[in-house]
């Protein structure tokens, strides 16, 4: 065992090495060199398309491959197209502006420059997605990098890690897969900045080991992610469009809409609209278009929370016509639970699966206190046309980011920063803050022939004092 870790070692530090010595050798790629990556990494990915959904679908059992198109593919393609039109922006130096010190034609400017190696561990959920779409900020920041599959993407680590090469060289670019010890190895290298996206529990391991080299970290974590529906809102649109978000992926999404408040009266009319509308997605649990759970232990976590809330006296409603689940697909039907207990499995755990809470309020004060009392969600999904009343939300809970009337993905929009905040992680990518964040925003200060910091030199005299008196005045 020691000496299988210590070959994986070996070979993650010469990777790094390997790439740490190209970036010396040529830190700062051209606009041009950075439009080629990115061009490279597009055409990686359309080249592939197909092999990428097979792949994804036979990790997870079964992935519905509209599901893969939508959320890993068109976000991997898109992306570049958005980072292709306004890189060259990005990458102008910043001028900032004159002040007193300034006086003398001295000038201040900000020079974005590469970070060098960038370290990416990726979850097993979107895998292609957040794989993919954190290397375009990378590439675009003139960085190289090195990727940490999970140990459920066995399929799609074994592509990438077959056909990258031909588009990428290893000191550009290269992709692991999790044998058992990579990811602890991993953790511990070096880097110039780490990204890692997975579970609170992990992210603490991963960032105690990145603080041993003083490792900046972007952690995208999750939580439990609330939507609020006003008594205002339509009350059919929004179980639209929070039983699409919430059933994509067979609910394995950290952005996902945990569990939806509702106002009192209106939870039985949410629930009749789910009966409807599901049975039309999904006639029947083994539909193409509905995903698999991921492995058999989260299939087993998800059927004992449901029994844990019916243990709990929880009323817990089935969607569609059929079984419940089905073992041998790891398929659960989509379920919604009503008057979970607090101590409930569902209401303290994120769910991470096809099940939906649903809790009613009489009062948002209500709901704002039951919110702020726990960890700060990586998404609020607030459902309400008037505007005071959005504000109020977005002003008294925060959030890693907020989608108001609707619970797609404010990370799918490429001009919006996504990140966590507290529990639910820390820092920064997509659009321009993902430029910045894989980027040294590096402060240069150009002196004037003539420097007006002669006067203030000792031995400190009267004049020296008036200018001092007239700079803290």
């Amino acid at each position: 065992m020691e000496n299988c870790e210590t070959a994986v070692r070996q070979t993650l530090e010469a990777a790094l090495d390997l790439q740490r010595r190209a970036y010396f050798a040529h830190p700062v790629p051209s606009l041009a060199e950075r439009r080629a990556d990115l061009r490279t990494l597009q055409r990686f990915v359309r080249d592939h398309k197909q092999a990428l959904c097979d792949a994804i679908s036979a990790d997870y059992g079964h992935r519905s491959r509209h599901e893969t198109l939508l959320a890993e593919i068109f976000p991997a393609v898109d992306g570049v197209e958005h980072a292709l039109r306004h890189l060259r922006r990005w990458m102008k130096p910043q001028r900032r502006a004159v002040d007193l010190r300034n006086f003398f034609g001295s000038r201040n400017r900000v020079i974005p420059q590469p970070l060098g190696v960038v370290g990416v561990i990726v979850p097993w959920n979107f895998p292609v997605n957040l794989s993919l779409v954190p290397l375009i900020y990378i590439f675009a920041a003139g960085n190289r990098a090195l990727v940490k599959m999970s140990e459920n993407s066995r399929h799609l680590a074994a592509l990438l890690i077959e056909r990258m090469p031909a588009y990428f060289p290893p000191e550009k670019l290269q992709f692991f897969d999790e044998t058992g010890s990579v990811g602890i190895e991993f953790s511990k290298l070096p880097f110039d900045h780490l990204l890692f996206t997975g579970s609170g529990q992990t992210g603490r391991a991963v960032m105690a080991a990145a603080a041993q080299n003083l490792c900046p970290v972007t952690l995208e974590l999750g939580g439990k992610a609330p939507a609020i529906v006003c008594d205002d809102f339509p009350l059919r649109k929004a179980a639209e469009r929070i039983l699409f978000i919430k059933y994509l992926n067979a609910g394995q999404i950290c952005t996902t809409v945990d569990h939806a408040w509702l106002p009192q009266q209106k939870i039985a009319g949410f629930v009749q609209y789910a009966r409807e509308i599901m049975p039309l997605r999904y006639p029947q649990l083994d539909s193409p278009d509905y995903t698999s759970i991921i492995d058999q232990r989260a299939f087993e976590r998800l059927l004992a929370a449901l029994d844990d809330a019916r243990e709990r006296g929880a009323e817990v409603l089935q969607l569609l016509p059929g079984p419940a689940y089905d073992k041998a697909t790891r398929k659960i039907a989509p379920h919604i639970v009503l008057n979970a207990p607090e101590d409930s499995v569902l209401l303290q755990r994120e769910i991470f699966g096809p099940i939906l809470p649903l809790r009613g309020y009489t009062s948002l004060e209500a709901v704002v206190a039951s919110i702020n009392a726990g960890p700060r969600p990586l998404a609020v999904y607030p459902f309400s046309n008037d505007d005071r009343t959005v504000n109020r939300l977005l002003d008294r809970v925060m959030s890693g980011g907020v989608t108001v009337n609707d619970a797609l993905f404010h990370v799918g929009q490429h001009d919006l920063p996504f990140g966590g905040i507290g529990d639910s992680g820390m820092g920064h990518y997509h659009g321009y803050e993902g430029f910045v964040t894989f980027s040294k925003m590096r402060p240069v200060f150009y002196q004037a022939r003539y420097s007006g910091l002669k006067f203030l030199m000792p031995p400190y005299g009267k004049l020296a004092e008036k200018i001092l008196a007239f700079m803290t005045r």
